[in-house]
């Protein structure tokens, strides 16, 4: 149940006159064009007392590769609380060749002829999720008998009414589905590695791989520096094993982040400042895994 939303005024004095409780209100507005996919006249309206037709179902039509029918209830679905009203449902035709565990999800509205006026007073488009367990929806209060026999409304004339479905399936493309584990980082994970014969290392040192926040990481360190940095600064940067200091994300299309002007090589071997002793030099790793995203496919 939706609080009624219609721009038309046409539109508000239907819904006004039809005599519905604000809680029972649809949203419904008025168009000159008529639905897309279905329409059905019922004749001789005033007959569907005597025959005692409570429920109808129209013959399947087709929208969005899918077979659909309309399921009407003329004096309600529910003779207590919708007797005063039509009740009126979209639902999926025939599912027989439907895959076991379907699942169809689809833009509707439902449309009521104004034979007057020549335009349609219809429900705002709704998105549902039609299933094997739930294959209709609908509006157990679409519009009441008393307003719909007015003749002078336009919806009922010569005894004749007509109704209307629009339906627009929602494809699933490519489906993206994203999880975000936040980590308590509280205690960060600390390593520490005594490189020795720093003098002597090649272009590149790896450490060993290890753990950290449940992930596999390696700190690879430049002596001689890396890109721009090259012959100028020592670059450090910590590497995502398995794909792809500071507050940073690894992603996919990035796996490693550091500093490429970690520190100037003059500085690192000068044997004042004491960061190479006896050709050896104590590296420290910090690390907080604050939160893990995880996307598939």
């Amino acid at each position: 149940m939706a609080l009624i939303t219609a721009a038309s005024a046409t539109a508000a004095r239907a819904v006004a006159a039809a005599g519905q409780l604000a809680d029972d209100y649809i949203a419904l507005e008025t168009r000159d064009a008529s639905p897309a996919h279905f329409l059905f006249k019922i004749e001789s309206c005033s007959l569907l007392q005597n025959c005692e037709i409570d429920k109808y179902e129209t013959n399947d039509f087709l929208a969005g590769e899918h077979k659909w029918k309309l399921i009407i209830y003329p004096n309600g679905e529910d003779k207590e609380k919708d007797c005063d009203y039509i009740s009126i449902y979209l639902a999926m035709g025939d599912t027989s060749s439907m895959p076991a565990n379907w699942e169809v999800n689809a833009v509707f509205s439902i449309f009521l002829y104004n034979q007057i006026h020549d335009n349609y007073l219809y429900s705002l488009g709704i998105t549902r999720r039609f299933l094997g367990v739930k294959p209709q929806w609908g509006f157990s209060k679409f519009i009441s008998k008393k307003f719909l026999t007015d003749s002078s409304n336009g919806y009922l004339v010569n005894d004749s009414c007509v109704f209307g479905a629009e339906v627009y399936v929602v494809k699933k493309e490519a489906f993206t589905t994203e999880c975000l584990s936040l980590k308590n980082f509280e205690i960060p994970y600390k390593r520490d590695w005594k490189i020795p014969n720093f003098s002597k290392l090649g272009h590149v040192w790896d450490s060993e791989q290890f753990s950290a926040g449940g992930h596999k990481w390696i700190v690879r360190l430049y002596p001689k520096g890396y890109g721009e940095a090259s012959g100028r600064h020592v670059s450090v940067y910590l590497y995502y094993c398995c794909s792809n200091t500071g507050t940073v994300w690894y992603v996919g299309s990035n796996d490693n982040w550091g500093w490429p002007s970690f520190i100037e090589i003059a500085t690192i071997n000068d044997p004042k400042k004491g960061f190479i002793v006896n050709d050896s030099c104590l590296l420290e790793v910090e690390i907080s895994v604050k939160a893990v995203v995880q996307v598939s496919p």
